[in-house]
């Protein structure tokens, strides 16, 4: 067995009814709160009045604000400012991965009073971040992202000169990770698409990254065979709803500790300057791409690199998504790359052209796509094999 090294993770509370745990959690770590929520998945329930009347009967007092959509430098560094000074004790991110990454942020710098600017990855200068952070409890209303789980707070700025970039430390891992599978009973069915395949994309690339281990890959199979056997009938609401929201919650928090263990792949390689240049959400760019970027992985691996592990991975992935045996790998390659493309059909993912994206734009794309996560592809894409999954898609 291969040596591997796990990162700090959440306590973690999962479970349909968790969140009536949150109260008491809350008031372990003092009496005056900063709830970050999502525009109205959670405030328009009824488990937000719910939430609000526990913590009024246990004397905490909140300050309350939303984030309606994937947060930039700016609203950090706006949310920072106007809550200088109120000394909380704990910041609360409630909602999908945009509320969760900007409660992660504003979290981490309201006791150090400094643009996020000066800690993104690839800052110039990028000065070493050293904390303290506000304790920072993350509560998902999606099942998608895994922000719950991870140590970055992803940030993004939109246009011609954007960029999406991670603010990460392991002092922004969350205290708690309150999961609640009831909670997604409030998406529609779009959200509950581009989310289920961001998820089944992360616990993909992690299984198949260079970096995966004996530890992650049991995490990775186990969200795999939840996701498959619940996005789809989830986005039809067909069958045991709540368990299927349990299994896709189940996948959602996998997919965010695999991916913070060993990295992802080259469909979160390409998010980054495609949600950067155009108005794409983050989960509709892993859902469109990752049946081409899976196709052309493997390809890749078989003309160049025919002897790598991560065939024998797909193989085993495929294997669990089609629940069958297979011979020979060929087929079960074909079948592999069938299914996601079904599935993304299925879901009503949009091409990328939809966004605007057109092949004039790929040489864009392409340059500013080699981050992070392009690093633990299975194997080193060349420029052209990049622009294959883009035109696959387009």
């Amino acid at each position: 067995m291969t040596p591997f090294s796990i990162a700090r993770l959440p306590r973690i509370e999962f479970g349909a009814g968790s969140l009536k745990k949150l109260p008491d959690i809350v008031a372990a770590y003092g009496s005056h709160m900063l709830l970050i929520t999502g525009a109205r998945s959670f405030t328009g329930t009824l488990h937000w009045q719910f939430l609000i009347d526990q913590l009024k009967q246990r004397g905490i007092t909140w300050q309350h604000c939303t984030v309606a959509e994937e947060p930039s430098p700016a609203l950090i560094d706006e949310l920072v400012k106007t809550y200088a000074g109120n000394h909380f004790t704990a910041v609360i991110g409630i909602g999908g991965g945009s509320a969760l990454d900007a409660a992660k942020a504003v979290a981490g710098l309201l006791p150090v009073q400094r643009s996020v600017m000066n800690y993104l990855e690839g800052a110039d200068p990028e000065l070493p971040y050293q904390g303290p952070s506000v304790p920072f409890i993350a509560v998902p209303t999606t099942a998608g992202t895994g922000s719950e789980a991870t140590k970055n707070a992803v940030l993004s700025v939109q246009g011609d000169n954007g960029f999406k970039k991670s603010f990460r430390h392991d002092k922004l891992v969350a205290e708690y990770a309150v999961v609640d599978p009831d909670l997604l009973a409030s998406c529609p069915p779009g959200v509950i698409a581009a989310n289920g395949m961001d998820a089944l994309t992360q616990l993909l690339e992690s299984y198949v990254s260079i970096k995966a281990n004996a530890f992650t890959d049991a995490l990775a199979i186990s969200g795999l065979q939840a996701a498959r056997d619940a996005l789809i009938p989830l986005y039809r609401q067909h069958g045991d709803l709540p368990q299927h929201r349990e299994k896709m919650a189940y996948a959602a928090l996998l997919s965010g500790i695999t991916l913070a263990q060993v990295g992802l792949g080259s469909v979160h390689g390409l998010a980054s300057p495609l949600g950067a240049f155009y108005p794409i959400p983050h989960g509709v760019v892993c859902g469109t791409l990752v049946a081409a970027a899976t196709r052309v992985n493997i390809h890749t691996l078989l003309a160049r690199e025919p002897n790598n592990q991560a065939l024998a991975r797909y193989l085993h992935v495929a294997e669990i998504l089609c629940e069958k045996r297979f011979i020979d790998p060929e087929t079960a390659f074909n079948d592999l790359v069938d299914l996601l493309t079904q599935w993304t059909e299925e879901l009503a993912l949009p091409r990328l052209s939809h966004y605007g994206l057109q092949s004039s734009g790929f040489d864009k794309v392409i340059a500013n796509c080699r981050g992070n996560s392009m690093k633990t592809n299975p194997i080193v894409l060349a420029d052209e094999e990049i622009r294959q999954i883009l035109l696959e898609r387009l």
